[in-house]
Parts: structure tokens; sequence; C-alpha cells
């Protein structure tokens, strides 16, 4: 299994890291909620704009997953919400599944949490998303509650909140 390390996203790539979620969300989520669903939460939640306005009004850091030789894995992104810092996405390459790589990711996560004196991880993952789920289990998640959000032209996201104590 290659050493995955969480690399910073410039400002300035933006675009670059737009390009690269399309694939990964339409292979998640497409069969789940539909491509126009998808489409629209590109469109919204991960454009260059939407990312720009999370890092820059929300707080949020977008980390490329990488390995030792900067091969672009996956992503995440991040938000503290003290006391907890929100996991607001993590997705992998579908060619990477299934190779402790989730969970590799999440003890880097739970150790940045730790690191910015944060007692907790949560995230919100989508009730039929049954292989993201059991993979936050098994890294010691626990569902605290559930929520329906309308995201606006007629979609919901239905979802699990998990968390995580550190």
């Amino acid at each position: 299994m290659p050493t995955l390390q969480l690399t910073p996203v410039p400002l300035d790539d933006l675009d670059t890291l737009a390009a690269f979620i399309a694939p990964l969300w339409h292979d998640t989520y497409d069969a789940l909620i539909g491509q126009p669903q998808v489409d629209y939460m590109l469109a919204t939640f991960q454009s260059p704009q939407a990312l720009q306005h999370q890092i820059t009004h929300k707080a949020y850091t977008y980390f490329y997953l990488t390995n030792e030789s900067g091969e672009r894995l996956g992503y995440c992104g991040l938000a503290p919400e003290p006391p907890r810092l929100f996991l607001s996405k993590l997705y992998l390459r579908a060619d990477l599944r299934s190779q402790g790589l989730g969970q590799s990711a999440l003890t880097l996560i739970a150790d940045l949490a730790r690191a910015q004196g944060l007692n907790a991880v949560y995230l919100t993952v989508n009730k039929g998303n049954a292989r993201a789920i059991r993979a936050y289990e098994k890294a010691g998640f626990k569902q605290i509650n559930a929520v329906v959000s309308d995201i606006g032209s007629g979609f919901v996201m239905d979802d699990y909140i998990y968390e995580l104590p550190l």
C-alpha cells in the first residue's frame, strides 16, 4: 500500500481540483442519486467558484490525497468547527478503493484534528452509501443523527451524521 499524504491544494489550482472531483462524484453517486443531482451538486458545491468561496469564507482546506511520488489518489475537504473538525469531503479514485487508503486518510485527518486541539471529527454520509458507511464504522465513527437537507432545485441530501471522538 502506498504511503498516503495530505497535500494542500493551492488556491490557483481550484480549476484542476474541480476537474479531478467530477469523475469521482459521478462514479460514487450517479447510480445512488442520479446524474442530474450529481451535476447540480458539482456545479453548486464543487465548482472552482464554490471551492474558492468555501476556502475564503468558511475556513475550508482542501487536500489532495497523494502517494510518495505526488500522484493524486483522491481528495478531502476539511473545516474546523471547534470543538470538532468537519470532514466535508473524502473521495478516492475507484481503482484504489478497498486497499486501506480510506482508513489511512481517516487516520491522517484524525491526527490533524488532534494537532488543532479539536476533540472529534464529524461528517455526513448519504444513507444509501453502504461502502462509505462501512468504512467510517470500521474507523470507529458512530452514527449520532440523521438529516435531510434541501439543497435547491428540488434536490435533497438524505444523510446520516457520523462522529469520531478523539
